[in-house]
């Protein structure tokens, strides 16, 4: 697998995006697959480029896509190359959209307040990380409110989430939420837990120093769980994971794929406490410019767009990444010898009990009042908590049924 993600270089990709325009190419290098070469890649570009400018938009968007490109979005399937594709497609053209990943325009932490400044017109990064410039998306951040990737996927789907968690960003933060990937954060350890037993309870972890990102919920659930949250920056965290200056970082599986971790990872102890959630938005205004037609065309690229890494990335987590104990064989944790530590239901409880507002109300009640009364009187955390419980726990994330949550 990894030879074949090889085949094309990043100097060669750079030499066609030269070409055909960087945009282009990344559409281009979506639609061809592992097995790429420069000649197909620069004839696929040039088709691509000359169909996207057969006419005049009527608008053309800025997506500051953070890191993302088209080879870590053959890892993490979280669909931004896709949604752009599909808008243009869908428009005929009336909507171009300027793919600016690789944190060219905006990073992790910026990009949001990049589109809030009109510097960008939507963009794609963790809402943990945005939660800094859109407060809100903390809402999405108690420990243990959603018990399964189904129970995410099934909230983001839910006609509820419109009044509890969509018109509050709307109102609050101007921005347009459109899809994102799913998936609940863990521990993930470094080097110097390589050859230690494999981690099967909370317990081993009580006492470690793990880097944090920018959710300030995540924060309380860790401190909660003995686990040290420390902000490092992004620059620092691979060596001190591979120093064992830190003992993890929280995160979840498809970033330690797609971000390079896996070299400095030894245990990825799959806790499953708070969300993993690499979402695209658009900034409100702009939404607002486009009529409604072509708004009608957003929404249902962003719909498809949902479907399209509700089914692919939970193929990838399994095929591409190998997020299962023991990896499959030629996934990137297998190459990489990175264990998955799968915590029992009895441990997972325990964790659970420590650190949820269910448990353990009172140091998340002035994050909760303050975030009832941004949602507009919701009882936030409760009423996610019981939207993504109905559905059974078991139910995997592939058979959660997809429906238009923006429709009546």
């Amino acid at each position: 697998m990894s030879k074949n993600r090889e085949k094309l270089t990043r100097r060669d990709f750079m030499k066609v995006s030269a070409h055909f325009g960087m945009t282009s190419t990344l559409i281009a290098a979506g639609t061809l697959g592992a097995g790429a070469t420069v000649s197909s890649l620069a004839r696929a570009a040039e088709s691509t480029q000359k169909e996207r400018y057969s006419a005049p938009p009527k608008f053309q968007l800025k997506f500051g896509a953070s890191g993302f490109n088209e080879k870590n979005l053959d890892i993490q399937k979280s669909a931004q190359l896709f949604f752009a594709r599909d808008l243009e497609e869908r428009t005929n053209g009336a909507i171009r959209v300027e793919f600016i990943g690789s944190n060219q325009i905006c990073g992790q932490t910026n990009c949001v307040k990049k589109t809030q400044q009109g510097i960008i017109d939507m963009y794609s990064a963790s809402t943990q990380n945005s939660a800094g410039g859109a407060p809100y998306l903390n809402v999405l951040d108690y420990a243990y409110m959603f018990p399964s990737r189904a129970s995410q996927f099934h909230f983001f789907y839910s006609k509820k989430s419109e009044p509890l968690f969509r018109e509050p960003l709307r109102q609050r933060h101007k921005m347009q939420f459109l899809f994102t990937h799913c998936e609940l954060r863990g521990i993930q350890l470094g080097l110097k837990w390589k050859d230690k037993p494999l981690v099967t309870s909370i317990d081993q972890l009580a006492g470690t120093k793990n880097r944090v990102t920018g959710t300030q919920l995540g924060r309380i659930a860790m401190q909660l769980m003995n686990l040290n949250p420390v902000p490092i920056a992004w620059e620092e965290t691979l060596d001190g994971l591979k120093q064992g200056l830190i003992d993890g970082a929280e995160t979840w599986m498809g970033a330690v794929a797609y971000a390079g971790m896996a070299p400095v990872v030894s245990q990825c102890v799959d806790l499953k406490f708070f969300s993993g959630t690499e979402h695209t938005a658009m900034s409100l205004p702009v939404f607002d410019k486009l009529g409604s037609d072509l708004q009608d065309d957003v929404m249902e690229s962003a719909y498809v767009a949902q479907i399209f890494t509700q089914g692919m990335n939970e193929a990838a987590l399994t095929d591409v990444i190998g997020a299962t104990n023991p990896p499959r064989p030629g996934t990137i944790f297998a190459e990489n010898n990175t264990r998955v530590a799968t915590l029992s239901d009895a441990e997972l409880r325990k964790a659970e009990e420590m650190c949820s507002p269910e448990f353990n109300p009172e140091p998340w009640e002035q994050w909760r009042d303050r975030l009832n009364k941004w949602s507009g009187g919701h009882d936030t955390y409760q009423e996610i908590y019981d939207i993504a419980r109905e559905i059974p726990r078991d139910t995997s994330a592939v058979n959660v049924p997809p429906q238009r949550w923006w429709m009546s």
